[in-house]
Parts: structure tokens; sequence; C-alpha cells
């Protein structure tokens, strides 16, 4: 085959839209000897303008496709420019939050002379709006696609923290290719996502850790997993959202999930860690110029750690932390946002566990990028991090904002995930280490109840009011062995304030040795009418249900789904059950009020 018929097969796949990774699979070369290949034979595309005219008259949108044509649309500009790598499709575990740091992104950008470009292929986002950036590339997020638009533009740098773990994989590959990647570097990014580096850079900082290792074999993972003990958190490194993680409790579960895993990242190890059983997990969203480090808010779940914390309800400011504790997080966060160079965004996840009146902080993980929680904390604090971030990558300082070393708030913000259980039949609600909401909502108010309630109605989820009415005073209780004593207080309330309390046999007994007043319902399985069937009759006010043992996964799945399909407020963790009865409670004190979010900043 001589050159002109090899230029012309590689042209034709090209036009029908085969990639240089499909190529090379196909030749048995590397995605980057089809590239070379293809710029020596000058086969590059070109960029076309979305015509939102209609051909009446000429288009001056600044949406952008390329095309392997002969002519480019795009009109040259010598202007300083950015380019924003956006979040790709949104899906479970990638959500619309990446989207609000990539719009605030460009505002910064824009506020200080620059022209952005936003690289995205999803319509539903305000990214890809005509009006946000002053171009769009509506393009894939691939090596290749993403050079192809950089090498047209010749932008000052690439941004690649804002859009989640889509972009961020991108980043070790394009600084490969000469692309200057604004903020963190990719050597950094790669220090935190390497468990054995950053490991190694934890025990220099003296920064205590979960005991964890890294397997690429069934083998490896049963030696970790009984080097440091049983429950295991485990999940493949380079994931967004917890996809495939799982909390394993014993070795054959292990190998069932080591072979799996193997599958949903073949390129990465699998991370196995011991999994802090009752630790209160700590999100902390920071902003770094490598100089000077802005704790931007330090935020307590409710749920304890295991519960993914996309999925997990959470506070600002911390609730039940020790002021010694949240100190510390602070400390720590600025040690590793120094020690990492970051620059930009910056998140950390931390484990507290509470022994004998102490408490001890543990490092989870470190994300060198925005997190979904950003525009919480964001609105929350009053202080846009993502902006600020923008701006600190494309050479600001951070000292010139004039930031505290931590906001101070006279309020409390509480962060509601919204789950999609009900456009999904069959599917269980409860939550777990694998990320399952598609957005969030938030409530603030002055007390945690309040806030708390008003979170829950605005993820649809409506708490029953206080001294409810004969036909709305029902709750249902049927939690496991390991958190009958935790629900006592919140049963007790519940009680207090006129619900008639329906438990399944077990929690029954302990309510009655506690002296709380309950009704005994059947089971499924047992006879009927059971729970299921009084649920049914639409009397029931609120669902709190815990995960037992295998036995009652049947009775489980029907208790929760019935309370999903007849829209019955439902709580699956005891830490989210003692929330909902304080939000109940607080409407004895004062019915919920409504006051714009400014008005919290303006006194």
């Amino acid at each position: 085959m001589n050159e002109t018929e090899l230029k012309n097969i590689i042209l034709q796949a090209k036009q029908f839209g085969f990639s240089d990774r499909q190529l090379g699979y196909l030749w048995g070369v590397s995605e980057s000897d089809i590239r070379r290949l293809r710029k020596r034979l000058a086969i590059v595309p070109v960029f076309k303008t979305v015509d939102t005219c209609a051909a009446e008259f000429e288009a001056f949108t600044p949406y952008h496709y390329s095309t392997y044509e002969t002519e480019s649309e795009v009109r040259p500009s010598e202007k300083g420019k950015i380019v924003i790598l956006g979040g790709g499709p949104n899906r479970i575990g990638q959500g619309i939050e990446f989207d609000y740091c990539c719009v605030h992104a460009v505002m910064a950008l824009r506020e200080i002379g620059y022209e952005t470009i936003m690289i995205n292929s999803n319509p539903e986002t305000v990214s890809t709006d005509y009006d946000t950036a002053d171009r769009l590339y509506f393009e894939p997020l691939t090596f290749e696609d993403v050079m192809h638009i950089i090498e047209a533009e010749q932008p000052k740098g690439v941004i690649v923290q804002f859009g989640g773990q889509t972009p961020l994989k991108l980043a070790v590959p394009l600084e490969r290719a000469g692309v200057n990647i604004l903020g963190t570097s990719p050597d950094s990014i790669d220090l935190a996502e390497d468990r054995k580096r950053f490991g190694a850079l934890l025990e220099e900082l003296r920064i205590n850790q979960p005991p964890n290792g890294t397997a690429t074999t069934v083998a490896e993972a049963k030696t970790i997993a009984n080097r440091i003990g049983y429950p295991v958190l485990v999940r493949p490194s380079y994931v967004l959202g917890g996809r495939a993680m799982e909390i394993v409790y014993d070795e054959n579960r292990l190998s069932t999930y080591m072979k799996r895993a193997v599958q949903v990242s073949p390129e990465h190890p699998v991370l196995i860690d011991k999994y802090l059983e009752d630790a209160v997990e700590v999100d902390v969203d920071a902003v770094s110029d490598m100089s000077d480090v802005y704790v931007g808010g330090i935020m307590e779940h409710i749920e304890f750690a295991g519960i993914h914390s996309g999925d997990s309800a959470c506070v600002i400011p911390p609730r039940t932390l020790m002021s010694e504790t949240v100190d510390t997080i602070c400390a720590q966060t600025i040690t590793l946002a120094k020690a990492l160079h970051a620059c930009g965004l910056m998140n950390i996840q931390y484990a507290v566990t509470r022994r004998d009146g102490a408490e001890q902080v543990y490092v989870l993980e470190v994300n060198p990028r925005a997190s979904r929680t950003v525009p919480f904390v964001s609105k929350a604090t009053g202080v846009p991090l993502a902006k600020i971030a923008a701006k600190i990558m494309a050479g600001i300082s951070l000292a010139s904002f004039g930031l505290p070393p931590r906001p101070t708030i006279h309020h409390i913000a509480v962060k509601e995930a919204v789950l999609p259980f009900l456009k999904f039949p069959g599917v269980d609600i409860l939550l777990g280490p694998e990320m399952r909401s598609t957005g969030e909502v938030m409530g603030i108010d002055t007390d945690f109840g309040r806030a708390y309630a008003k979170a829950q109605a605005g993820a649809g989820m409506m708490l029953p009011e206080p001294n409810p009415p004969l036909d709305k005073r029902q709750v249902v209780i049927s939690v496991t062995d390991r958190d009958k004593p935790a629900i006592v207080e919140s049963a007790r309330w519940l009680a207090e304030m006129g619900f008639e309390l329906l438990a399944t046999g077990g929690t029954f007994e302990f309510l009655r040795q506690h002296k709380i007043p309950s009704k005994r319902v059947f089971k499924v399985k047992e006879d009927r009418p059971h729970i299921v069937d009084i649920m049914k009759n639409l009397n029931t006010a609120l669902v709190i249900n815990t995960p037992l043992d295998a036995s009652s996964a049947y009775d489980e799945l029907a208790l929760r789904r019935c309370a999903l399909e007849h829209h019955i407020p439902y709580v699956t963790t005891v830490a989210a059950a003692r929330a909902a009865v304080l939000g109940i409670r607080s409407n004895l004190k004062e019915n919920l009020q409504v006051k714009a979010i400014q008005d919290y900043f303006s006194t």
C-alpha cells in the first residue's frame, strides 16, 4: 500500500468516526502511533460553527464542532485564552455540581480579561449555553479531541480540575504532549491518587490514615485484608462517585469483588482500606496558591462513614466535633495543601473516631480538584470558591482576596442528596459506599433541626409535624441489633410528640425493655396484616429501617420500596433518624420560615 492509499483509508476512517485509539486497536499499534501517522499525512480535523440561523443569516454563535473536511470556520483571536475542560455527560456519580464550577471559572477568567474556551459534550448543562463561554467546542473529553482544539487555539493553559474525574485523567497525557496545565501539577495529582506515594507522604508528615494497601490480584488482596483486618473498604483507583466501591466482610466476598473490579479499572490497582465503623466522616474544601491556604468549609456528615460523601447529608459548621478536632483538621488541610503544592481547589475527606472521650482524625483521601460540595460550601459561606480558584490558577495571589483563615458564619446549612430511586423500579434504596444521587439541595436556618427539615423538603421528603393527626401518626421502626441502643432516644422523642410506634419483633422487645410504648407488627414473611400491608393504608408518617442480616433482606427491601412508592418519608441510618426527629421537634418551637440566602450574610 502506497502513502496515498494509506492516507485515503485513514481519512475515510476518521470521517466515519473512528478514533485514533480504535484504529490503533484494529492495527495492533498504539494511539500515539496513529496520531503521529495522521499528522505526518496531514490528516487533521477542521472546526465548523453550529448554524443557529438555519442559513438565513451568517451565524456568529460560539458553538463549534470538529469534522474531517478542508475549511475551518473558527475565527482567529489574538486575545489571551484559557481552556476549561467540562465534566462530560451527567451521570450518577458525576453530577451538575462540577458544571457549576466550570461556569464560575468562565465568569472569573472573563473578569480578568481572558477569552474562555469551554470543551464539553453535554447539551443539558449551563457551561454549554450559547452565552456562557466565549467559545464552546462541543467535543468528547478524550485526549485526541482535546488536543485537536488546543493545537487550533494555542491557549495560555488548560484547567482540568473543575470537571471532576473525567478531565483529571487527561492531565498527565496532556502535559506529556506539551500542554500547560494550570493549577495543581499532574505530578501532584498523581501523588494524591497513587496510594503508595500518598501513603509515604502522610507517613512523612506524621498524619494518620486507616491501614491500607493496593492489590492487582486476588492473592494480594487477601494478604492485605488479612493484615489490616476485616471489614475492609475496596475500590478501583481513579474512579469517581465510588463506582464499584464496597464494604467487604469476608474473604469469599473479597475474591468475588476482585475479579469484577479489575474489569472496571484494569489499568489501575484496587485500593483496600480498613473500614472505620461508626466513624464520623468530614469533608473539607480548600483553596490554595501554593503559598497560602484558605479552608473554605468543614462539613460534618450526618451519616456515619461508609455512606458515599455524595449521598450523605452534611452540615456546616460541624455540630458534634470537638473544637480541638476542628483545629486539627484545619491544620492538616493546610499542611497537605502545601505538601502537594496545590494550586486551586482541593477536597480532603477525613474520618473521626471516638473512644474514651477522645477524638482521633484520619485522612481518607485527598482530591486535588473541585469536589461536588463546592457549590454547597460557596452558598453556605458566601465565598465563591470556584471563582477564586480560577483566578489563582491564572496567576492572582490568594492573599489579594483578603480572606480570613477560615469562614465564620452565624447560621447552619445542611446539604441533602436527591436520589432517583423512584425512577428505577426494583432498585433498593439502601445507601452505601457507591454514589447513587443525581443532585443535592440545601436548607439554611439558625437551628439545626429546622435547617435539616428544610433540606429534606427540598429533596422531596416532607417530615411529619409533631402532634400529628390521627391518620398520620404511625412511625415504623425496624433496626438491626447493633443500631437498637442508638435508636432509643429518637424513639422516645417520637412517642412524646404523639406518634404511635410500630415495631417488628426484636425492635419491639428492645423498646419495651426501655419502657417506650410501641405496637408489635408482623414482618412480611410472618403473617398478615404485615408491616407493608399497614404502610399501604397510608397512615404511616415515617419509616426508620436499617439493614439487618441476609435472612431479612426480602422484608427490608419490600418495606423500603413500599415507603418509596407511597411517598412516605424514610431513613436508613440511625444518624439520619436522629436528625429527622430533631427536624420534627424543631417545629414544636417555631414553624419553618422563608428567608433569602443573601439575608443570612447581611446581618
